[in-house]
């Protein structure tokens, strides 16, 4: 079992940056690809960003040059980068993990204000 938890979240004007973070805990060692997804009202979830073990990394279109994802193995932390924000990348972000089984949070409210 995998436990995410994710923080990092709040209300931002746009243009501005934030920083989500994702620990992990649990038996993490399947898990071979880590990422960010999110859910705006009355849209399906949406991949944002992916990590593999090996550092390979994926972003949706939409935030490539403004998002950045990273991992921190020492602290069992992803993070995501958030610049440039866009009213539009207001959503709830959820931190994903996958291997064997598929793991989430209970996501983070990222709101931009225009």
């Amino acid at each position: 079992q995998v436990q995410l938890v994710e923080s990092g979240g709040g209300l931002v004007q746009a243009g501005g940056s934030l920083r989500l973070s994702c620990t992990a805990s649990g038996r993490f060692n399947s898990i071979n690809t880590m990422g960010w997804y999110r859910q705006a009202p009355g849209k399906l979830r949406e991949l944002v960003a992916t990590i593999t073990n090996g550092d390979s990394t994926n972003y949706a279109d939409s935030v490539k040059g403004r998002f950045t994802i990273s991992r921190d193995n020492a602290k069992n932390t992803v993070y995501l980068q958030m610049n440039s924000l866009k009213p539009e990348d207001t959503a709830v972000y959820y931190c994903n993990a996958r291997g064997v089984m598929t793991y989430w949070g209970k996501g983070t409210l990222v709101t931009v204000s225009s």
